[in-house]
């Protein structure tokens, strides 16, 4: 099966609140299977639905209990559209020996593959687009040329390669992956000042998925539209045409959460 895809190129650090925090972290939004950070569809949903005009709101969106409460409706309706989960694809880490690289696993590129309905050849771990006759430093590990292998058609598995700045990419094995994933999350630092300037308790370290990632949902209309499909995914398509950059999840008065989303049509 063959999904929409629509691509979040973050332009400054997103951050999505998970559902637990331990002691003075306050964690993003995880995987339950992976642990790997994640929008959940409901953030992207609500931001979509909030930037839809009103007259198509609720019909590509659903009603709200707001709406059933104050008698415009009388029961909860089901939108035309769909939206799912913001999926990490492409993920900067610092490296010493090329400033900036980002990396990716077998995983997260057959998911990418599976939703697409692409035919490309499997990525073996270590494939790079930086050839294979020097080493790589990165933040927390040192590969040497002998261990990597050079990547030609690396850009297929780069969508909206020319809308970003993603030139230098490496793939890892799963495991290696999501270690550097987590150890290169934005981490923030924060105290509380009282009214003598001093700190007021202890410190307080917030989470949130680095600028410069490339993320993708699916999205599609729902099951039961009887020949309104055409129409729901024209006016969703309306939205993401007006709307080049979004702002989604929380912090908005700190600048997170800017993305640049780009659909890309089917080949």
């Amino acid at each position: 099966m063959m999904f929409d895809i629509a691509y979040l190129y973050l332009l400054s650090p997103l951050h999505t609140g998970g559902t637990t925090q331990e002691g003075n972290l306050l964690g993003i939004a995880r995987e339950s299977h992976t642990e790997l950070p994640y929008i959940p569809s409901s953030t992207i949903r609500g931001r979509l639905r909030a930037s839809t005009s009103q007259q198509k709101r609720n019909r590509l969106w659903g009603n709200t209990i707001e709406d059933v409460m104050g008698g415009e409706n009388t029961n909860l309706t089901q939108g035309q559209v769909w939206v799912g989960d913001g999926l990490l694809l492409w993920v900067p880490v610092p490296s010493l020996s090329h400033g900036v690289i980002w990396i990716s696993c077998p995983m997260l590129l057959q998911r990418w593959q599976r939703l697409t309905g692409q035919s490309l050849e499997t990525v073996a771990p270590y494939s790079t687009s930086l050839g294979d006759n020097k080493p790589i430093y990165l933040k927390d590990a040192i590969l040497k040329h002998d261990q990597l292998a050079p990547w030609n058609n690396w850009e297929e598995w780069v969508p909206i390669c020319k809308e970003t700045q993603i030139n230098r990419v490496l793939v890892l094995p799963d495991q290696h992956c999501k270690t550097l994933i987590e150890t290169s999350l934005w981490r923030q630092v924060k105290v509380k000042l009282n009214e003598h300037k001093t700190v007021e308790g202890g410190f307080r370290y917030e989470e949130a998925i680095p600028p410069d990632t490339l993320m993708y949902f699916p999205w599609g209309t729902v099951a039961q539209l009887n020949g309104a499909a055409t129409k729901a995914k024209s006016d969703l398509q309306d939205v993401f045409d007006s709307y080049p950059i979004l702002q989604i999840g929380g912090q908005e008065s700190l600048g997170r959460g800017f993305v640049k989303l780009v659909v890309t049509p089917r080949s």
